[in-house]
């Protein structure tokens, strides 16, 4: 039986790999005015980063560079990367003796966090987002051999 990792851990795995090795994301220099946030909405956006896991927090910040996600996208991935650990994490807890539904619950959490992921991305970026993690997923299993 096939171990299937959630999708918010395999990503991690090879993309946060890769942000220790990325540069500080340059300065933009848009012509075009970003929209003015106001104070409460730093203050709400600046609290949901505090809450995500680090490790939410990481990978938003990794396909944020690698697929260039506007602020909207980058808040909806993360509460999508922060739902999806915790019921990972859940599950763990709760089936951890029970292997079988255990996969089979990590599986449903997998394909939830897809769907979701794919109505918030753009299709290029849903499709690159897919080939890296099927890289990703090639380098673990290269690794297991």
């Amino acid at each position: 039986m096939t171990f299937r990792t959630p999708l918010a851990m395999v990503l991690a795995a090879g993309l946060l790999g890769s942000a220790c090795a990325r540069r500080p994301a340059a300065v933009a220099t848009s012509t075009t005015a970003a929209p003015v946030k106001s104070g409460r909405e730093v203050r709400a956006e600046t609290k949901a980063v505090a809450a995500a896991p680090p490790a939410a927090r990481d990978l938003t910040d990794v396909l944020t560079e690698q697929l260039s996600l506007t602020d909207e996208q980058r808040s909806s991935v993360r509460q999508i990367f922060t739902s999806t650990l915790k019921q990972a994490q859940q599950a763990q807890e709760r089936l951890k003796t029970n292997r079988p539904a255990l996969l089979a619950e990590l599986k449903s959490i997998n394909a939830t966090s897809d769907r979701e992921l794919q109505q918030v991305l753009s299709p290029e970026q849903y499709q690159q987002l897919k080939a890296k993690q099927k890289q990703v997923q090639e380098q673990m299993r290269a690794r297991k051999k």
